[in-house]
């Protein structure tokens, strides 16, 4: 049996149309019913089922589909690896960011990282921690940023900083001028929040609740920059991290006695092949994030 009979088969097997197959693999359609024809002679079994000029692939050969497709994948898979060992300046990295760092972090991260090896190129997924976690869960990322959330197994997480949460007040509002607000003094404000599901409304939901404030909730949002145009218009108030970009103009920052912070790191599965370059990468945001918090302590 020859490797060309697996590939010859699995595009039949997709097509079921010896012709429109022949036509695929550039090769004549009597040279492809004889591969799979000495294919079926190797393993005694018919994988088709031929009714006139109709080809249909039967149960047996939708069992043997199953492996060939498992063993091209990993052919596939073993070609890539060395070519990434024979070009490690190069290649393709998945990464996953938080929804807030979007705005800074990233592209900072991503237009320093390129001025070193600019071959490089990126497939970008950015959403909520939960959400980042699966993708990590189930293979389709390299790496993560997010927030520190339940530990899971699978994943090795390593922090990169910590950020203080802040209670924001639309511009004009009374609190707008303290230096610190007790979370009970905003018990019956209106609150404007990110939808449940959100790693930071966790950290929200449990400081609340730790104070025994029952919030009255107007509006869920799923971006931070939603919630503080919110607070800007006046419509509540919210906790959040006080990223970069938001409108300092029409909302205030204040800090809060219950003093909460969160952690931002970077996530990646255990066991998982990374390339010479995605191991570059993973480097790069350690050293990265190290040095920006150093000059932020700095200011």
């Amino acid at each position: 049996m020859e490797w060309e009979q697996l590939e010859y088969f699995q595009t039949l097997a997709r097509m079921e149309h010896m012709t429109k197959a022949a036509d695929v693999l550039s090769i004549s359609q009597p040279a492809l019913s004889r591969s799979i024809a000495r294919l079926e002679s190797h393993l005694n079994v018919q994988l088709f089922d031929r009714q006139g000029r109709v080809i249909k692939l039967n149960k047996y050969g939708q069992m043997f589909l199953k492996r060939v497709d498992a063993m091209i994948n990993e052919y596939e898979k073993g070609k890539k690896e060395i070519q990434q060992l024979l070009q490690p300046d190069q290649g393709e990295i998945s990464f996953g960011f938080l929804h807030t760092l979007g705005a800074f972090f990233v592209p900072d991260l991503l237009a320093s990282f390129r001025q070193h090896y600019p071959k490089v190129q990126f497939q970008l997924q950015q959403n909520h921690s939960y959400w980042l976690l699966e993708k990590l869960k189930t293979n389709e990322l390299d790496l993560c940023v997010f927030a520190a959330i339940e530990p899971a197994k699978m994943i090795h997480w390593v922090k990169l900083w910590s950020e203080d949460l802040f209670l924001f007040v639309p511009s004009g509002h009374p609190l707008a001028e303290r230096d610190e607000v007790d979370l009970k003094e905003i018990a019956e404000e209106p609150f404007i929040l990110l939808k449940s599901g959100y790693a930071l409304r966790l950290t929200v939901d449990e400081l609340l609740e730790k104070e025994n404030v029952k919030p009255t909730i107007i509006f869920e949002g799923e971006e931070v920059s939603t919630i503080a145009g919110f607070v800007g218009a006046g419509l509540g108030v919210s906790i959040l991290p006080d990223v970069e970009g938001l409108d300092h103009q029409k909302i205030t920052k204040v800090k809060m006695k219950n003093h909460t912070t969160r952690e931002i790191g970077m996530g990646w599965l255990q066991g998982k092949y990374l390339s010479p370059v995605a191991e570059k990468f993973k480097e790069y945001i350690l050293s990265y994030s190290k040095h920006r918090s150093e000059n932020k302590e700095k200011i």
